[in-house]
Parts: C-alpha cells; sequence; structure tokens
C-alpha cells in the first residue's frame, strides 16, 4: 500500500498536529497489522522449557486450581478432574488433550470488516490502555475518570492505525452509575470506533449485553454472529490459584457462542507468586492453562489466548514494578511455553511512571520490545497506561503510539531489502571517497519515504527547537492530541443500526441494566 492510499483509507480523524509556525501536520502511517519477521528471543534452552512445563503440570496435578464458580467446577468434574468443594485438579493427558483443540490462529472481525484482525502466528496486535480509574493531562492533572475523558480516549484510539483494538474502557467513567456504564461505554464505543472492541466479564448481564449491542452494530443475525468471532474478553485469575465466579461465568458464555477469550493472570513475583521469575511463570501458566482447559471442555475448538502479565514488585515498599529486567525475561520465558502450547499470546505495555517522563518511555518501551522479543500477538495497554495502570494519559497514549509506529518501520521488508537497487553499488561508485549522498540521484528518488518520519519526535537541533519554543515532548504531544480531537470524526455507521443500539441500550436501562452492590 502506497502511502497516499493509506491517507485515503484514513478514517475516524485527519492530520495530528500542526507546530508554533503553523507548519505541516502528522502523516501517520496506513492501518496494517504488524508481521513480526524476528526470531523469538529464548533466554531458555529445551530442559528449562521442560522444567516450567513439568511445574506448571505439578502444580495442576498435586495442588489444584480454585473455581469460585459452581458450574465451572460441574463441567471439570464432568470432565473427570479431581473435584474437592471448589478445588480442582486435572493431569498432564488432560490439559494437553484440551489445548490441542485450541487454535493456533483465529480472525475477529468488527462492523467494519476492513478492521479485521488476526491472533495468533506472527502478527502483532496493540490495543489501547484499558481500565484506569484515573486521567492526567498537562492542563487538569490527575482527576478521576469521567465519561467525557472515556470518549476522548476512544477517539484517540479510533484515530491512531497503530491501535488495532478497542480493549476494556480507557478511562473508568465512574459518572455513569455502574448498573448501565457498560451501555452507555458500549454504545459509544460501537460508534466512535469501527475496530474489535471488548466486554468485561464481570456478570452475565455485562456480557450478554455486549454481544448483543455487537451483534447488532454489526447488523448480524445470531447465526452470523455464532459464526466467526466478532469481539472478545479477557480475563484475569485472582493470584495465587484462583479464578473467580463472574470472571468465568463470562468466560463460559463467551465460549459457548465462539467469541475469543484471552486468559491473562496477574502474577507479581514476591506478592503473589514466588520470588523467582521460573516459579512465577509456572505458577502463571498453572492459572492460564487451568481455564483454557475448561473452555474447551465446554466448546472444543473455541478461539482462546493466553496472556502474560508477570512482573516484580519493589521489595521496599510493596509497589508493582513494570519493564524492568524481570519483566521482560518472565515474558520471554512466557512466549516459549505459549509456543509449545501453540497458543496465540497477549503481554502488556507497562510503566511505573506517575507522569508521561523519561522513566516512563524507558519502562514502557522496555515492555513493548519485550513483547516483540517474545513473539506477543496482543500487547494490551500499548498507548496510554501510567502509574502501574491506575492513571490513563492522552499525552502518553500519543507518545507510545510513536514508538508503536517505529516497531511497525521496523518490521517492513524494504528495511532489510537486499536488491541490487538496495545495495546501491553504482551508488556507492558514483559518489566516489569523501563526497555525499545528498544530491545523488539514488537518494532523490527515495528520500521521501526512505527512513520512518516521526509523529512526536523532534530530530531539529537545540537552537531550531528553541527558536520554535522549546517545546518538550509531552506538551508536544498534548497539542497532538488536542489537534486530534479537535478535528475528529467518527467512521460511518448504518443508520438502522445505530438507532437499533440506542434503542436497545434505552430498553436495558429501563429493565436495572446489570445488578449492582449500590
Amino acid at each position: 500500500m502506497t502511502d497516499d492510499q493509506g491517507r485515503k483509507r484514513r478514517t475516524g480523524g485527519r492530520a495530528g498536529y500542526k507546530n508554533r509556525a503553523g507548519s505541516a501536520v502528522i502523516d501517520q502511517m496506513p492501518w496494517r497489522i504488524p508481521v513480526n519477521t524476528d526470531r523469538p528471543t529464548e533466554p531458555l534452552d529445551a530442559d528449562g522449557v521442560q522444567a516450567i512445563h513439568k511445574t506448571t503440570m505439578r502444580i495442576l496435578k498435586e495442588i489444584g486450581i480454585e473455581f469460585l464458580n459452581p458450574t465451572a467446577v460441574a463441567h471439570l468434574k464432568r470432565a473427570g478432574c479431581v473435584v474437592n468443594g471448589t478445588n480442582v485438579k486435572m493431569d498432564e493427558d488432560f490439559v494437553m488433550e484440551m489445548l490441542g483443540h485450541a487454535p493456533e490462529t483465529f480472525t475477529i472481525t468488527p462492523r467494519n470488516p476492513d478492521r479485521e484482525v488476526i491472533m495468533g502466528g506472527k502478527h502483532m496486535l496493540f490495543v489501547n490502555v484499558s481500565s484506569p480509574p484515573n486521567s492526567w493531562d498537562l492542563e487538569r492533572g490527575k482527576r478521576t475518570g469521567d465519561f467525557e475523558t472515556f470518549k476522548n480516549f476512544m477517539r484517540l484510539t479510533q484515530y491512531f492505525n497503530c491501535i488495532h483494538i478497542a480493549g476494556g474502557y480507557p478511562v473508568e467513567p465512574v459518572d455513569i452509575h455502574a448498573s448501565v456504564r457498560h451501555l452507555d461505554c458500549l454504545f459509544e464505543k460501537l460508534t466512535l470506533t469501527d475496530k474489535v472492541v471488548h466486554a468485561y466479564s464481570l456478570g452475565a448481564e455485562r456480557v450478554e449485553d455486549v454481544m448483543e449491542m455487537v451483534r447488532i452494530a454489526g447488523g448480524l443475525s445470531e447465526e452470523e454472529f455464532k459464526a466467526k468471532p466478532r469481539m472478545y474478553t479477557n480475563i484475569n485469575s485472582v493470584s495465587p490459584l484462583q479464578h473467580d465466579y463472574p470472571m468465568l461465568d463470562g468466560a463460559m458464555r463467551m465460549a459457548m457462542r465462539g467469541q475469543p477469550v484471552v486468559i491473562t493472570p496477574f502474577t507479581l513475583a514476591g506478592a503473589m507468586a514466588p520470588v523467582t521469575m521460573s516459579g512465577a511463570v509456572a505458577l502463571s501458566l498453572a492459572e492460564g492453562l487451568a481455564a483454557v482447559a475448561l473452555l474447551q471442555f465446554i466448546n472444543p475448538g473455541c478461539p482462546v489466548a493466553l496472556g502474560t502479565f508477570t512482573s516484580n514488585v519493589d521489595m521496599k515498599t510493596g509497589a508493582p514494578a513494570f519493564g524492568t529486567p524481570e519483566y521482560m525475561r518472565a515474558t520471554q520465558m512466557t512466549g516459549q511455553l505459549v509456543r509449545h502450547y501453540k497458543l496465540p499470546m497477549r503481554s502488556s505495555g507497562t510503566c511505573a511512571a506517575n507522569v508521561p517522563d523519561g522513566q516512563a518511555m524507558w519502562e514502557t518501551s522496555n515492555s513493548l520490545w519485550a513483547a516483540v522479543q517474545s513473539q506477543t500477538n496482543m500487547v494490551y495497554h500499548a498507548a496510554g497506561w501510567l502509574e502501574g495502570g491506575l492513571i490513563a494519559s492522552p499525552e502518553k497514549f500519543v507518545m507510545d503510539c510513536e514508538v508503536l509506529q517505529m516497531i511497525q518501520r521496523y518490521f517492513e521488508p524494504a528495511v532489510v531489502a537486499t536488491t541490487q537497487d538496495d545495495l546501491a553499488f553504482d551508488a556507492i561508485k558514483a559518489v566516489g571517497p569523501g563526497g555525499h549522498y545528498f544530491g545523488c540521484q539514488h537518494t532523490q528518488e527515495r528520500y521521501q519515504h526512505a527512513f520512518y518520519a516521526p509523529i512526536a519526535s523532534d530530530w531539529r537541533n537545540f537552537e531550531a527547537w528553541q527558536l520554535d519554543g522549546s517545546v518538550w515532548t509531552a506538551e508536544r504531544a498534548h497539542q497532538i492530541y488536542k489537534q486530534i480531537l479537535a478535528e475528529f470524526e467518527a467512521p460511518e455507521m448504518n443508520g438502522n443500526h445505530q438507532e437499533e443500539l440506542r434503542q436497545f441500550v434505552a430498553k436495558r436501562k429501563q429493565e436495572g441494566g446489570a445488578p449492582t452492590d449500590f
């Protein structure tokens, strides 16, 4: 695809940022599904892989997992697992048989089929920041999440072509009552974006409502909805060694209708998992594989992915740490095991920084490159995450998208092409010793698209930067996101589908939405 074609196909917003002089606007990369062409980093040898696998299987057989959902327990008892109350033990043969049913790759098709994504193989998908209770920006500082901020993050999610999936709520809109929050949020998500969306597995009503809303937005019959993946959910275990009631309930409902479930244990070494990374990875895998086995028994062949969120804590304070060397190695190690099990993999772009500063970017870059090295297929929180997941920041969102675009460019075959034109022998001969390549024909034919063009980085020298106002990176990102919001245009949606969606939301609100404790 040429850059001009990419610009013509862009939806949900036009150009991004104008500098103080009002000159050229940012031109982002076109929509694409990146393909990771690198060999994965494999810190474990074959014996190491088997050692972690065997320990994982011992955990499942000798210690077991607490399934805090009677329906899940009943299914596993019927499967022949050893059940004692809520504790379920399963042997290696059963687990591996169930894993054999799970697809290695699958597609998810949203209401706009041009935004279909491929999960698995060497494909790499980037997901927006999901679930922080707070937001932060340069104008207003840290504040509790609200609905308007939620919608602004959805606009950013739609605008950036390097974000492939509209995951969980980019910020929790606490100004909407929890009983109907999912209805308002998904209505906006389905109308402000045309990308794959996510449902929280927090009770039957929320999952069922979101599945129905996705069906309506796509103008699908029930048979068409169930025929292929249209959305997904992500569930977390309650480490150590537990799966709770509502998440299992939602996961089972999704699996029964053929919709993907991403299972992501959240294990912090030294707190909810052993302090050693191999022990933490084994614990995490046991929790994840137990749920995969459950869902494959319920509906063999249903699409699933195995996630990792194994990091460590600061042993001085107990605070979570992210983007650490241990996080990177745990992600790479998990990648080896997930490939061993032939499942798609999810990891995250994370940091512990409180503002979009240097720490935020080096920790996030560590996390994102660990995702590349582990051959991750879905990268959660790829843009916008701060304070260990407690803050979503639009400036950080823009800054992270710069890194995501760089990763996409890094994957492009043109960067490592070795044709005669790329080897440039004739140009080297023509320029000769002591010359320069700025004016030679080889450069003139290629300079416009030869290198990555940044959206937030400033490559000018200090004096030029200073003359233009000495704008720091977060300040440039702030201007970019403001310009995006000012020029944003929602993607088209069938008017009948939108009205049916509106009526469904109104009906479910009248019925009370989802039950809550308050």
